[in-house]
């Protein structure tokens, strides 16, 4: 997992968006925050400057000041992945960036400082949807 820059975010890869709407969750931030095939994750808004959006575990996010950006639900499926609900707006082949978030929820990143500064970085990996 790269730090882009120092004392700055720690990014898991780029994610790109299938056709049906689907991202691949990258390995190492499958493991980090715990999922599950099967399970239920609650989706959250991003922030307005990097726009995107957090993907986290019901039982961490349930007593947190995130619920209060909720944007709704998802399953895991098998492969670590996830079909995105349509109101996420993301399109096929845009390209979120996959970074650590709170420790609460896992954050794709669609644009800002951080996203421009990733795309300079040729060595973060590219995670597509089966």
């Amino acid at each position: 997992m790269p730090q882009l820059v120092k004392g700055g975010k720690w990014v898991f890869g780029w994610c790109v968006v299938g056709p049906a709407g689907e991202i691949k969750i990258p390995p190492g931030a499958y493991q980090e925050y715990g999922f599950v095939p099967g399970e239920d994750v609650i989706i959250t808004r991003g922030s307005r400057r990097s726009g995107g959006f957090g993907l986290g575990r019901q039982e961490k996010l349930a007593n947190s000041p995130l619920l209060s950006r909720f944007h709704g639900r998802a399953t895991i499926g098998a492969a670590g992945q996830v079909v995105l609900p349509a109101e996420t707006g993301l399109q096929p082949g845009e390209h979120l960036l996959a970074v650590h978030g709170s420790g609460l929820a896992l954050g794709f990143v669609q644009r800002g400082p951080i996203y421009e500064e990733a795309l300079k970085h040729s060595e973060i990996e590219t995670f597509e949807s089966i």
